[in-house]
């Protein structure tokens, strides 16, 4: 029996090399959709309802923060049929998957649990957040996503003390800073780097 070497070239060798490092990405330019998607959203309903609850005679202005139930749907089927795209399914993608429906799971607990006063949900959901936002940016390695989260649990610690005149005010505040500027500066990253 022949024991047969085969020499690599070079261009075999960095294909290998480039597929390694490959599997150990995470898919960024999913992340930063995200991030962006849901500041805007978010951003607009908590407006939209101070706006209404303080400027209007309109007797249920937190009836906008339905629009997340089909921003959820949004959000899942683009994860879903961008995820099927993939080629490469890594630990690191499916740690960050999961870190995300482990807040959406926890977020439902919380809104179940505070039905009765969801006047006062705001530094919960904000504290929440942080926590994804904050490993998020650990598993992509990232550090304006660290700082976003970070500045999850500052709004939050700021939104309870100032008391409920200032609440709705927090989340467009921390929706800003936590999400939306990294999520450009994100999008941009993804951008400079594919050309």
């Amino acid at each position: 029996m022949e024991n047969e070497e085969k020499m690599m070239t070079g261009e075999e060798s960095l294909r290998i090399i480039t597929e390694m490092i490959n599997k150990t990405k995470v898919n960024i330019r999913q992340g930063s959709f995200h991030l962006l998607f849901w500041g805007w959203l978010l951003i607009v309903c908590s407006l939209s309802a101070w706006l209404l609850g303080r400027y209007t005679s309109y007797a249920h202005p937190y009836y906008v923060w339905f629009l997340v139930i089909p921003g959820s749907f949004v959000s899942m089927i683009y994860g879903f049929v961008n995820g099927r795209k993939e080629t490469v399914h890594t630990y690191a993608n499916m740690l960050y998957m999961w870190t995300w429906i482990g807040f959406l799971i926890a977020a439902t607990v919380l809104f179940i649990i505070q039905a009765k006063s969801m006047e006062s949900v705001t530094p919960y959901i904000l504290l929440l957040a942080g926590f994804p936002t904050f490993l998020s940016g650990f598993i992509i390695k990232f550090k304006p996503l660290i700082l976003g989260g970070i500045c999850f649990w500052i709004v939050a610690l700021l939104v309870h003390f100032a008391g409920p005149g200032l609440e709705p005010l927090g989340t467009p505040v921390a929706m800003l800073i936590g999400y939306l500027i990294p999520g450009y500066m994100l999008k941009n990253k993804v951008n400079h780097d594919t050309i």
